[in-house]
Order: C-alpha cells, then structure tokens, then sequence
C-alpha cells in the first residue's frame, strides 16, 4: 500500500490519462491484484478471523492461481520488453516465446500436482480455530523443480537483455553519440537488473529453507523465515514488476516534455502509442 500511495501520481499521469494499451491493462491488473493477493495471504493468520478447512482451501487455491497468473503477465511484460530491444526480432521473439511456453506449462503441471497432494487442517491455538496447509515430503521436490524452470527463464531473459544493451552501448561509444535510444536502454537495464535482484534474493531464501534448523515449518523461526520470503515475494510481483512498465513510461515523458528529444523519439517502448502534446508515439 505504501508503495502504491508513492507511485499514485505516476500512475494517474503516466496509466490512466494516456491512451489505452495492452501494457496499460497489464500494469493495472498486476497492480490491483496484488492488494486481493495482499488480503489472501493474511486472512488466515488473524486470529480473530475464522476460516474451515474448506475456506482455507478455497483461499490457498484462488492464492496459487494469482501467483500463477502474475507470473505469465509478467513474462508477458519481459517478452515485449526485449522483443523491442532487438528490434522486433521474429527469431528472438520465437525464442523467447517457445521457452517461456514450455516453462510455464511445465510449472503448472507440477503446481497441479503439488496442489492434489496438499491438504488443509482446522486446529486451535491459544482458544482461536487456525488453518494451516499440509504437504506431503515428496510433493516439496516439485516446488524445487518449479523453482530451478523459473531461475533458467530469468537468467536467459536477464542474458539477453545484457547482451543487446553491451552491444548498443558499444555502437554508441564507437559512433561518440549516446542518443534517445540509448536513454532507454539504460532504463530498460536498470529496472531489469532491480527486478532479477530480488528475484536472486528469493530464491537465497528458498535454498535455506532447507536448512536443518528450519525442519519445522510451523516453528516460530520458520514462520518469521517464511515471513520474509513472502515479503520479497510481494515485492517482486506486485511492486517492481509494475515497475518495468512505469520506469519507462516516466522516461517517455520527460523526454515528451524536451522540445529538443522529442523529434528523437523511437519506438523503442513496448511499440505502444503514447499520447503526448507533440502527437509523438511510443
């Protein structure tokens, strides 16, 4: 909530006051169904809420399919981000989409079994009904495999993002210009190499999930542990991944607000038609 209160503004200026676009409609669905993703996440740990086995079960199914469907928008975001980087590309877009496709399908396979497998327990803990979700040892060697298709998709997206912007960066310095599109790419980087850090930082934190002294996962220190993944989580969803859209967007309009860059401007931005005062397009 804070860092939608933050960015507010932004968003007015740069979402809903500009032209209607597929980007546009992505950056509000991940950015309004992260506060639904939010509620589903801390309902069954208020004490004073009471959930039955079959709630609980109904809000980790509706958890699960958020996470899922975030993670195919944001993918979605990643695809058209370097699809434009390398200049519309027929084969890295083919590349690109046949990998994310054969990602995503295999992780929702896994997911569907690991989901079968899992159950959902009513107990009371100090006079209040808790439910908590039970997984049997096996089932965890899916999340794991989930977890490695998941790092190989945002290495090679992080690999190829890198490499095109090492080359036009090169281009540049030998041609001496830096240019408007070179303005982009280094927004494009930077709020590309942000997102892939916290994914880094999410995925140190499943490795020590399998730290002997977090056996228990209902301990207090598992708990906490868990806590702080969820949190990184969050973050990378449902703050920096909008932001891959509105880091550009905002670049966008300063450079509309340049009489001198705005004859300059590609379309490097997702190919979207942005409108501005000067009738520009991004």
């Amino acid at each position: 909530m804070y860092d939608w209160a933050l960015t507010f503004g932004q968003e007015v200026e740069l979402i809903w006051r500009q032209r209607w676009s597929l980007m546009a409609v992505l950056y509000l669905t991940i950015r309004y169904v992260g506060i639904g993703y939010a509620v589903l996440k801390t309902l069954p740990n208020i004490p004073t809420i009471l959930l039955t086995d079959t709630v609980g079960r109904i809000a980790y199914y509706a958890h699960q399919c958020i996470d899922e469907a975030v993670d195919v928008i944001l993918g979605v975001i990643m695809i058209a981000r370097l699809h434009a980087m390398y200049q519309h590309s027929r084969k890295v877009l083919i590349i690109l989409v046949v990998t994310f496709l054969a990602v995503r399908i295999a992780d929702a396979v896994m997911g569907i079994i690991f989901v079968i497998h899992s159950s959902s327990e009513e107990f009371v803990l100090s006079g209040t009904y808790q439910c908590i979700s039970n997984y049997q040892r096996d089932t965890i060697y899916l999340d794991i495999m989930t977890w490695i298709l998941s790092t190989v998709w945002e290495v090679l997206a992080l690999c190829l993002a890198v490499w095109i912007a090492v080359n036009h960066f090169h281009e540049l310095r030998q041609h001496s210009a830096r240019g408007v599109t070179g303005g982009y790419f280094m927004v494009l980087m930077k709020t590309h190499v942000s997102y892939f850090a916290i994914f880094v930082g999410i995925s140190c934190f499943n490795i020590g999930l399998f730290s002997p002294m977090l056996s228990d996962l209902y301990s207090l220190e598992s708990q906490i542990y868990l806590g702080f993944t969820q949190i990184f989580k969050f973050g990378q969803l449902f703050v920096l991944g909008p932001r891959l859209i509105l880091g550009v967007r905002e670049y966008h309009a300063q450079l509309a607000a340049n009489p001198d860059t705005v004859s300059a401007m590609t379309s490097i931005a997702f190919q979207e038609r942005i409108h501005v005062s000067t009738s520009s397009s991004v």
